[in-house]
């Protein structure tokens, strides 16, 4: 009996040692923001809102997580049905590379967009990789959060889009 007792302290002491050990770790863990679903539906808002103000075409916008895990796809009414991938795309583009989508336009197609002078012409083949404009990293402070991906109307049009929606929550973005 004393043996059983003995054992039953030391597993307590054990135990509580590592309640103790795991509660002081997940305090030092450090936590990074997440983009929820409430943010991208004001994104989404924000960015019809500009595509309308402006008169551009209809248009898809996807927002992704820091991971291009999709958190919302939005098609307006007559917006081209092929370009919710397009966009989805940019926004994983944008998101998992933590640079607009534009950036790799330059280095895939060159500076006059003819080929000639491309550091990297094979990144237009790289499948789901997109390198045009229209997507964009959302970002708190230099944090990485996700990425906003507009197509439908024009390219440089699809970027304002996209901008305006992440300038509408950039006081929840901090």
């Amino acid at each position: 009996m004393k043996n059983i007792l003995k054992k039953t302290t030391k597993n307590k002491i054990v135990l509580t040692a590592i309640i103790i050990i795991c509660a002081s770790t997940a305090n030092a863990l450090e936590t990074k923001p997440v983009l929820s679903l409430e943010v991208a539906q004001k994104m989404a808002n924000a960015c019809i809102a500009h595509q309308q103000e402006n008169g551009y075409k209809p248009i898809n916008i996807a927002i992704v997580d820091d991971g291009g895990n999709n958190i919302l796809i939005n098609r307006q009414d007559g917006a081209c049905k092929a370009c919710d991938l397009i966009a989805i795309n940019k926004a994983r583009t944008a998101a998992l590379f933590n640079n607009p989508t534009r950036v790799f336009e330059t280095v895939s197609h060159g500076p006059e967009l003819n080929g000639e002078g491309a550091k990297e012409p094979g990144l237009a083949h790289v499948p789901g990789l997109i390198t045009f404009p229209g997507g964009l990293p959302i970002r708190v402070g230099d944090t990485p959060i996700g990425g906003i991906g507009v197509s439908g109307a024009s390219g440089g049009e699809d970027e304002q889009c996209a901008a305006a929606a992440i300038k509408a929550v950039d006081a929840l973005l901090k």
